[in-house]
C-alpha cells in the first residue's frame, strides 16, 4: 500500500468534495430537474451530474491507472488494486424535496479495504476526513465514537438498501429498534449517518442489506474513530460484499447491540 498515494488522493479529494459540494449548495431549494431513477422511488437531480463530472475528471486526470464507480455513471477504467467510490450527492430525496440533510461521499479502497474517506456536508461545511491509521477528523479536530452509560436511551441509526423495501424482516427489526432505544434516527443520506456516530453524536447503527458507493467511507470514519463494524454474527466486517447486514458502535456496546438485533430478528 502506497502511502504517498493516498496522502495525495486526501488532498485531491479534499479540493474537489468542496468544489462539488458548492454546486449542492448554490442549487438547494431551487428549481432543478429531478427524474426517477428505478421502480423504488429514487431519484437523480441535475446536481448528482454536474458533481459527478467534478469530481470523476478531476480524479482520472490524477490518477489516470485507477478504476472508480460512481453512483451515476457506473465503472470506469480498468480493474486495479485501487478504486474510488463516488457518492456525489447522498441523500438526492432529501435534496430533492428541500430537506438539507445530503453529503457528498468520496472513498479509495485498495484491495477492496477502504483506505481514505472524504465527506462534506455542505449546508454545515463540515468535511470529514478518514485515513486508515490516522483517525477521524470533522474540520480538522480529531472525533472519537462515544461511550454511553444508558446506552437504550440513546439514538440508533438505522440504514436499508432501496431494494429491501418492506420486507418483513427489516420491517419486524426497526420497529422493534424503535421501541427499545429513546430514538430511531433514519435520515436516507447514510454517510451522514455513519458520521454522527464517528463525532459521537448518535450511539450506534444498525444496517439492513445496503451496499454502495456511500458506504465504505461511512465505515472507515468509524473504525478510525474507535468504533467497531461488525456482521450480524458479531465477525469484524472485511472486505466488500453485495448485501452487507452491519452492527457499529462503541466497543463498549458490542454484546448489548447485538443481542438486540438478535432479539429483533427472532
Amino acid at each position: 500500500m502506497d502511502l504517498q498515494t493516498i496522502q495525495a488522493a486526501k488532498e485531491l479529494s479534499i479540493r474537489i468534495i468542496r468544489q462539488a459540494g458548492m454546486i449542492a449548495n448554490d442549487k438547494f431549494d431551487k428549481f432543478i430537474e429531478v427524474n426517477s431513477k428505478d421502480e423504488f422511488g429514487d431519484v437523480v437531480t441535475e446536481v448528482d451530474h454536474i458533481a459527478e463530472e467534478i469530481i470523476i475528471k478531476q480524479i482520472q486526470a490524477e490518477f489516470p491507472e485507477h478504476q472508480i464507480h460512481s453512483e451515476e455513471a457506473g465503472t470506469l477504467g480498468s480493474e486495479s488494486d485501487w478504486l474510488w467510490l463516488i457518492d456525489p450527492l447522498d441523500g438526492t430525496n432529501n435534496f430533492a424535496i428541500g430537506l438539507s440533510i445530503f453529503t457528498t461521499s468520496i472513498t479509495l479502497m485498495y484491495r477492496r479495504e477502504p483506505v481514505l474517506g472524504v465527506v462534506y456536508e455542505p449546508m454545515t461545511d463540515r468535511l470529514f476526513v478518514s485515513v486508515i491509521g490516522e483517525g477521524t477528523y470533522c474540520n480538522d479536530q480529531q472525533i472519537h465514537v462515544k461511550s454511553n452509560p444508558n446506552f437504550l436511551k440513546g439514538n440508533i441509526g438505522w440504514i436499508q438498501g432501496h431494494k429491501v423495501q418492506n420486507d418483513m424482516r427489516a420491517v419486524k427489526l426497526r420497529n422493534f429498534i424503535d421501541i427499545k432505544f429513546k430514538r430511531m434516527i433514519r435520515l436516507w443520506a447514510p454517510t451522514l449517518q455513519w458520521c454522527m456516530l464517528a463525532k459521537g453524536d448518535i450511539d450506534g447503527i444498525v444496517l439492513f442489506n445496503s451496499e454502495g458507493d456511500d458506504l465504505y467511507s461511512g465505515i472507515l470514519m468509524v473504525r478510525e474513530a474507535g468504533g467497531i463494524v461488525i456482521d450480524f454474527e458479531g465477525n469484524a466486517f472485511t472486505g466488500m460484499t453485495t448485501e452487507p447486514y452491519i452492527i457499529a458502535c462503541h466497543p463498549d456496546h458490542k454484546e448489548e447491540l447485538m443481542s438486540i438485533v438478535r432479539e429483533g430478528l427472532n
